[in-house]
């Protein structure tokens, strides 16, 4: 299996920060996505990044990256983190949550084992089980035009300054990293 990680945005990108500046999205998730990379690969699993380019990349673009493997041998983890305002002030909304497409696919069992893995590392969940599972539904481009099971984290928030103290910090860092190391492999059976 082919495990596909997504950056969130790139250095183009406006707003995506937290409003002091501490913590830029694209920097953070590049990071992030490439520690899970790493660890991922310790594990002996193919894994790798589709966005190198510090800039961002369209989505367009991105999904024909993934949609280059067979949706069969392939999935896709897009790491991001949220945001309840303009990226100006300081708001108090918390926690972690993932996405998935519309109704019931593939990667809702993805979301499900990422969720089961967030919640071991103690995360406040933002769910919604109105369909009988966690994961939340939308209709994100790179959920919809990706052909493998694909599932957008949103790692919490960038303007809520106690969530940004903590996934700057090492100890952060590293809870953000195994969840998703620890909630892929529950998926893969690893």
């Amino acid at each position: 299996m082919k495990i596909l990680i997504d950056n969130g945005h790139g250095s183009n990108t406006a707003g995506k920060r937290s409003p002091d500046g501490r913590l830029m999205e694209y920097a953070y998730t590049r990071e992030i996505a490439e520690r899970v990379v790493h660890e991922l690969r310790k594990r002996g699993l193919d894994a790798e990044r589709i966005v190198r380019e510090e800039v961002d990349v369209p989505l367009a673009e991105r999904c024909k990256r993934v949609n280059e493997y067979k949706a069969s041998e392939a999935i896709l983890v897009s790491i991001h983190c949220n945001a309840a305002g303009s990226g100006a002030e300081w708001m108090s909304a918390r926690g972690w949550e993932a996405w998935t497409s519309v109704r019931q696919t593939k990667a809702d069992k993805l979301a499900t084992c990422l969720y089961n893995a967030a919640e071991r590392e103690g995360f406040k969940l933002r769910k919604d089980e109105t369909d009988g599972d966690p994961d939340k539904e939308g209709h994100l481009y790179i959920l919809k035009h990706t052909k493998c099971p694909a599932v957008l984290t949103e790692n919490l928030f960038q303007d809520n300054k106690d969530d940004v103290d903590y996934l700057l910090s090492e100890e952060g860092k590293k809870a953000i990293v195994e969840l998703h190391v620890d909630g892929i492999c529950e998926y893969l059976s690893v």
